[in-house]
């Protein structure tokens, strides 16, 4: 006779939480992923290495070692607060991360004297300092996730942070230029020659929490129509109030500011998560023919009057014609597509490029210097790899079951997604070129603790629509965080049974 076969212990007799096996699953799958990023840090490291040096040093782990850990830490975190949120986020925002810390790293190795480059410490040029950044904008995206248990609770500081996102963007543009003036781009705080920070990056995040309190509150009056003209309906004139002001807003930072993708990343963002609010057509059209109509007059404007529109004329007319004057005004976009243009489909190797040759290759011009060693196959995966993050946000945005949380988290994904198109058109000579950074990829301390904030909101949003809903049609407990009645000021629906 055989034994009885044993009856599977449940979750009722295991004494097991309902979806904790689920969150397990999840981190689990998260540290294997997270595991495999690093890997190919790795190996991208030991590649570079092994061009620049002819060799491969004993030492070529430990940077990704260091971002191993500081990604752990960060994984643990997640793990213990988060544990419902998206699996694939961390892991694809570290390889970039990592990516970007070998790149800058190879830079480092090329500018090093032939006798020092097999001694060249981890925390050593710009690639240690994005090492060093790396960490701190991990303990801060910690830190976020430590303090905002529900992403429903920020929506009470709406105001405040709309502010202070104003204010953020305009002290650029009020300081005199030789305080925040670089390449041209009024953008920077520079406290001194070495050290400066671009308020931008966290003034974005402000203004997103704002937009989307104010759109969650305005929603019904925005949706409404007056008349209907080839099929779409457009709102009535009396509510373009708020988008005039923010294309007033967004002019201002063409002009004073003089960038070009900053005013399209701020008019951009609004515009979206509008539509998001309202599912209108109209409001895409009416922001298209503002910003494009806006950008014509400024380029009208420099090249009739000159002064504060000038430096948005020069910009556009390289733009137009960069091979007009190639060793001199077009040289930087000149120097970038032929960096391209040289890494043809498969590249030169990690390490076997020259992108000491295109000027400001770490910052704004660094995945024209990445895209000469990978070639176009690599660059797509790069390129694959943003769209994950960005899908995954808007997945988050649409699985969340409130709308503040939706226009949140859209409009953290949109504007992910608009930076990198801003960049990647700028030195493609899609569009004129800007002062906007790479996201995790360019060096700078401003635009990767930013970003690594963005992250930490996304995950937290996305911990709240996949945490699973209990029999009383309420969500599974969540640490340290009160039901939605408590967020007093919260704009959240309330899912009753």
């Amino acid at each position: 006779m055989t034994a009885a076969a044993t009856p599977a212990a449940s979750p009722a007799t295991t004494g097991e939480q309902p979806g904790v096996r689920l969150a397990r699953s999840r981190r689990n799958a998260e540290l294997s992923l997270l595991v495999l990023a690093m890997v190919l840090v790795a190996a991208y490291g030991a590649t570079v290495e092994a061009n620049v040096l002819d060799t491969v040093t004993p030492d070529f782990w430990l940077p990704a070692a260091a971002l191993g850990a500081v990604f752990l830490g960060l994984h643990l975190v997640i793990r213990f607060l988060a544990p419902f949120a998206d699996p694939a986020l961390l892991p694809a925002v570290a390889l970039l991360n990592g990516l970007g810390v070998g790149f800058l790293r190879r830079i480092d190795l090329a500018k090093a004297l032939p006798a020092d480059r097999e001694h060249l410490a981890i925390f050593a040029g710009q690639g240690g300092r994005q090492l060093a950044w790396t960490l701190i904008s991990g303990i801060l995206a910690a830190g976020l996730l430590v303090l905002m248990r529900d992403h429903r609770s920020v929506s009470r500081y709406a105001y405040t942070l709309g502010l202070a996102g104003i204010v953020l963007v305009m002290i650029p543009a009020v300081l005199p230029a030789r305080f925040s003036e670089i390449n041209g781009a009024k953008l920077w705080i520079k406290f001194t020659p070495t050290f400066s920070i671009q308020p931008g990056e966290f003034a974005k995040l402000a203004l997103l929490v704002f937009f989307a309190y104010y759109l969650v509150r305005k929603r019904e009056v925005l949706s409404l129509a007056s008349r209907r003209f080839l099929g779409i309906d457009f709102p009535r004139g009396r509510d373009l109030g708020p988008v005039v002001v923010v294309w007033l807003i967004s002019l201002l930072v063409l002009i004073f500011e003089k960038d070009l993708g900053t005013s399209l990343l701020y008019f951009g963002m609004f515009v979206v998560t509008l539509y998001i609010a309202t599912e209108r057509v109209s409001w895409l059209l009416i922001g298209l023919i503002l910003f494009f109509g806006g950008a014509y007059l400024a380029y009208f404007l420099g090249e009739m009057v000159g002064g504060p529109f000038a430096n948005f004329y020069l910009r556009a007319q390289i733009w137009l014609d960069p091979f007009g004057d190639p060793y001199n005004k077009g040289y930087q976009l000149v120097q970038g597509l032929l960096g391209l243009g040289t890494g043809g489909l498969f590249g030169a190797g990690p390490g076997g490029g020259q992108p000491l040759e295109i000027p400001e290759v770490q910052n704004d011009f660094i995945f024209a210097g990445i895209g000469e060693e990978i070639g176009l196959f690599g660059l797509s995966a790069l390129l694959v790899v943003y769209l994950l993050v960005v899908e995954r946000g808007l997945r988050a945005a649409l699985a969340v079951r409130d709308s503040f949380g939706k226009l949140l988290a859209g409009g953290l994904a949109f504007t992910l997604g608009l930076q990198v198109f801003v960049i990647v058109g700028g030195i493609s000579k899609l569009i004129p070129l800007t002062g906007q950074t790479t996201p995790f990829l360019s060096a700078g301390g401003s635009s990767l603790m930013a970003n690594w904030l963005l992250i930490a909101v996304l995950l937290r949003v996305s911990d709240g629509a996949r945490r699973p809903v209990t029999g009383g049609g309420g969500k599974a407990a969540r640490p340290s965080a009160g039901p939605p009645e408590q967020l007093h000021g919260a704009p959240t629906e309330v899912i009753r049974p």
